[in-house]
């Protein structure tokens, strides 16, 4: 096989490629939000409160997003399915250490081994379609499939999850995310071709360690800043550094001979467009996995298994619509259901926040979700065509992990913004109601993190809080309360950013730059 060329396999068996790819596809995004609904449980067993809980969810999408431009790089150079398969043996030994974690800290290390492996698989999944699908609309009809595998692995995420949390425990995820690895591993090396494309000059080290360091620094800082303040030292120096890293990765990939992205490629407005789209929508839709999930959850008292009772319409949605935007694209182009996709995605978040004011009725905020679902479904699919198809075949993994880290970061922000708002919002909420009490000033950092843990560590001495014990367990109560304020504003925020992001397509890509006919 020349260093252009895909695998006579390719040809000979599309389909067969095209199952392993998704199932490589549905891995790693499962573990995006898999974990979710194990949040309440670990909070329980290893006495953590929110904000360290967003680092059990950010470990893997943080790395994932930080790891992903140098996989699909070194993807089109060593080959897409070589360096697919090493990133799987990495992902299955990241949960290993995550099942057999005693802590926190060894949780989130064995989260981020697996966001490395991650970040080394999937940009090979999309930029493999390109070759094993050459033709526009047959490949956009693989898009459907590829997004609905993504989409029904985002949403099964939490459904799954519920159902091995709820008959085996947290550390059962980590167990199901070994053998489904292993399985799909094998499947992998039978059935997915090899192809290459080596550029012409050495790799982009600087650009990896930079663009990963970016990510990294702000992230960090975004999360760090909730208890630090967002004015404190070591938090302004975070944002500092990650803004010399932006400017520096900038300058190198600029001057490199084989740049880890081409930052021309990003000016069409069809693939800018399309970027701003993934950020949003995967933005989005960490304010119900994250948010909402947390929520019903640690406020609410949802065991696993009616979570995933909640989750699963949501699932079944996300599928339909990536199927149906699949041949929607292959007919009209992408910029049409993109917008579609924004405005259903937006109007399902606004719903589902409606449906949780008050006494929550599981059955209209489920309908709620799965129309948030369709519209993030649908959306998958023309954002991810339009990148393909705007950048050259042979930078095909430069494409997927453009996209990709862009999905990523959205994901990541995401959970770090929103959880950074709910929490801070908790936090004040709780404060005022503690001074209307007459609490003393130095009791209430205790109140603050009994609520946010779910309940008062074990070992904690509460004599001093005995005078207090029914002004403190009226506050307690008023932590749900709290939790609600702050969820309220994330879904707002979420769905503003998506339908501005409708607004951008809207305006910034001409029809024919779209792909509409």
């Amino acid at each position: 096989m020349g260093p252009t060329g895909t695998a006579p396999s390719a040809a000979a068996r599309p389909v067969t490629a095209l199952a392993a790819v998704t199932a490589v596809v549905f891995v790693t995004f499962l573990d995006t939000t898999i974990v979710s609904v194990a949040l309440g449980a670990i909070r329980n067993e290893l006495r953590t409160d929110v904000s360290t809980l967003q680092w059990v969810v950010n470990a893997y999408t943080v790395v994932f997003a930080g790891f992903m431009l140098a996989g699909g790089s070194l993807g089109d150079r060593w080959g897409r399915k070589r360096v697919m398969i090493a990133g799987l043996v990495v992902f299955c030994a990241g949960s290993v250490v995550a099942a057999l974690a005693a802590t926190v800290p060894l949780l989130v290390l064995g989260r981020a081994i697996m966001g490395v492996g991650a970040a080394a698989s999937e940009p090979g999944t999309l930029s493999l379609l390109r070759h094993i699908f050459p033709a526009e609309r047959a490949r956009a009809r693989a898009l459907g499939v590829w997004a609905a595998a993504a989409g029904l692995a985002l949403a099964a995420g939490p459904v799954l999850g519920g159902v091995l949390v709820h008959a085996y425990g947290w550390r059962s995820i980590f167990w199901f995310n070994l053998l489904l690895g292993a399985a799909v591993l094998l499947a992998a090396l039978w059935a997915v071709p090899e192809s290459s494309d080596p550029p012409d000059g050495p790799i982009d080290w600087a650009g990896f360690v930079l663009g990963a360091g970016f990510l990294g620094a702000v992230i960090y800082a975004a999360i760090a800043g909730e208890h630090e303040g967002y004015t404190s030292g070591p938090v302004l120096a975070l944002f500092g550094a990650g803004a010399v890293a932006l400017v520096a990765f900038v300058v190198v990939e600029l001057r490199a001979r084989a740049p880890v992205l081409q930052l021309r490629y990003l000016w069409p407005p069809a693939v800018r467009s399309a970027l701003v789209v993934a950020f949003a929508v995967y933005f989005g839709i960490f304010s119900i996995f994250f948010c909402t999930a947390l929520y019903l959850q640690v406020m609410q008292a949802y065991s696993g298994a009616r979570t995933a009772t909640v989750f699963a319409p949501m699932a079944v949605a996300i599928v339909a619509g990536s199927l149906a935007a699949g041949f929607w694209v292959a007919r009209r182009g992408a910029r049409t259901p993109m917008i579609a996709g924004c405005l259903v995605g937006a109007a399902g978040i606004l719903l589902t926040r409606y449906t949780l004011e008050g006494a929550i009725e599981d059955g209209p905020l489920a309908a709620a979700m799965a129309l948030a679902g369709l519209g993030f479904g649908v959306a998958v699919v023309p954002l991810t065509s339009a990148v393909l198809s705007g950048l050259p075949a042979e930078h095909s993994g430069m494409a997927a992990a453009a996209t990709n880290t862009m999905r990523q970061v959205g994901s990541a922000v995401g959970v770090a913004v929103l959880g950074a708002l709910v929490n801070s919002l908790l936090t004040a909420d709780l404060k005022a109601r503690m001074a209307e009490h007459g609490l003393p000033p130095e009791l209430q950092p205790f109140v603050v993190d009994a609520v946010q843990r779910g309940g008062i560590p074990e070992g904690t001495n509460i004599t001093p809080y005995l005078p207090y014990l029914s002004k403190l367990n009226d506050v307690l109560n008023t932590g749900k309360e709290a939790f609600h304020h702050g969820l309220e504003v994330a879904l707002l925020v979420s769905a503003i950013l998506i339908l501005v992001a409708a607004v951008v397509t809207a305006f910034d890509t001409p029809r024919r730059a779209g792909g509409d006919r």
